[in-house]
C-alpha cells in the first residue's frame, strides 16, 4: 500500500474511534454539548476526508484520463460522461 493510501486509511480510523467516542459518551450519559463539539470534529474530519478523496479523483480519474497517471480502477468515459460523474459527485458530497 502507497503512503497517501496509508494516511486515507489512518484518518478513516481516527474518524472511527470518534465515532465510537461519541457511543461512549452517550452510553456515559455525558453533557449534550460535549457530545455535539464531538459530533461537530467527526464531521469537519469526514469533510477534510471527502475533500482529499475528491482531489484525487480529480487529480488520477479526471486530469489523469487516458495517461499513465490515470487510477488503474477508472471507467473508460467520455469527456461529458467525465463531467456529469464530477457534477454527480459534488452534489452528494455538497
Amino acid at each position: 500500500m502507497e503512503e497517501s493510501q496509508k494516511k486515507l486509511v489512518a484518518r478513516v480510523k481516527r474518524i472511527g474511534g470518534q465515532v465510537a467516542g461519541v457511543e461512549r459518551m452517550l452510553n456515559e450519559k455525558r453533557y449534550c454539548v460535549d457530545i455535539l463539539n464531538q459530533i461537530a470534529a467527526i464531521r469537519s474530519a469526514l469533510d477534510a476526508l471527502g475533500v482529499e478523496l475528491l482531489t484525487r479523483h480529480l487529480e488520477s480519474c479526471v486530469l489523469g484520463h487516458g495517461s499513465d497517471n490515470e487510477h488503474p480502477e477508472a471507467k473508460a468515459m467520455s469527456q461529458q460522461e467525465l463531467l456529469a460523474e464530477v457534477k454527480t459527485a459534488l452534489s452528494r458530497f455538497l
